[in-house]
């Protein structure tokens, strides 16, 4: 199949891998609506506020300070339609600081849209014990997300960033005797492993909102050039760099699938794992409820451990 026919190829929904952000909700009026956007200030993340907020939604813009959410919101011209918050995924003070502000702030929020992220960090890293893409993709994302839920409104979307890279979790899934990475560690391996559990997050919580109006769902953005790709090893870079014209989604590409699953009216689904704009099939590890729920378990027994007020 060549490039041409995949651009053009399209779903069930009339979307697929060459629709854009933009393109996907033209035409949509989210006036009204408040989106909470982690990694506000880059890649698909500022993609997405600026198409969001140009929809006329309220974009909490989540970022590492509020200094790069404010300038990310005036990058985007949302001047008067967004809110400024610092959060450090992995740091547990500051994700709590940041869901204290949320909450004193007062909005309902209709969207959590979980877009920050780590990416195939050469050297091992941990925080508080713990690897830190794990760290930050999964736990950070989990407590910030768990810590808002009371502010969610009856029809609120959950949408967290996965990976078609969850293929390369360990066997098993979720390695929960190397959660440190002190028995071995891989780049990939690791990144893989913690896009599994944003894959698992997802499908768990939308568990939970069985029976509500609410949803949670997980999505691959495609293959993106990023600054998420800023710990390639040189030569992955060079050949990233070659491919990105010919191969690899454009940012406003990138940002398509979410921002459909966070706004689209014709989104319906919960629990679901989304790609170019339409549901797609996971690993049966993405699937495997049992180890969801082993998850939740170990990630609240981590945020209980890590909780500034432990």
């Amino acid at each position: 199949m060549s490039l041409v026919s995949i651009l053009k190829r399209s779903g069930p929904n009339g979307f697929g891998y060459g629709s854009t952000a933009a393109q996907v909700t033209e035409g949509l009026d989210l006036s009204g609506r408040t989106i909470l956007l982690t990694g506000c200030n880059s890649g698909i993340g500022l993609e997405s506020f600026r198409v969001l907020a140009a929809r006329g939604a309220h974009i909490v813009a989540v970022a590492r300070t509020a200094k790069k959410a404010s300038d990310a919101g005036l990058e985007v011209g949302a001047r008067g339609r967004f809110t400024p918050v610092a959060c450090e995924l992995a740091n547990p003070a500051s994700v709590h600081a940041a869901v204290e502000q949320i909450h004193r702030d007062g909005r309902t929020l209709d969207v959590l849209l979980l877009n920050a992220g780590i990416m195939a960090l050469p050297e091992l890293r941990t925080a508080h014990g713990y690897e830190l893409q794990f760290f930050t993709n999964h736990v950070g994302h989990a407590m910030l997300s768990e810590g808002l839920l009371d502010l969610l409104s009856d029809d609120a979307r959950v949408v967290v960033l996965s990976s078609t890279a969850h293929t390369r979790a360990p066997e098993g899934g979720i390695d929960f005797d190397n959660l440190d990475g002190s028995r071995g560690y891989d780049p990939w391996t690791f990144y893989g492993q913690s896009k599994l559990a944003n894959l698992l997050y997802a499908r768990e919580l939308a568990e939970r909102f069985q029976g509500t109006g609410r949803t949670a769902n997980a999505v691959h953005p495609g293959v993106i050039r990023t600054n998420l790709t800023r710990h390639l090893k040189p030569m992955l870079a060079r050949i990233f760099g070659l491919l990105g014209p010919i191969a690899l989604k454009s940012v406003p590409q990138g940002a398509a699938t979410q921002c459909y699953v966070a706004a689209h009216p014709g989104m319906t689904e919960n629990g679901a794992y989304w790609a170019d704009c339409n549901p797609a099939e996971s690993t049966p590890e993405g699937q495997d409820m049992e180890l969801a729920h082993k998850l939740r378990e170990r990630t609240e027994e981590i945020i209980r451990q890590v909780s500034p007020s432990a």
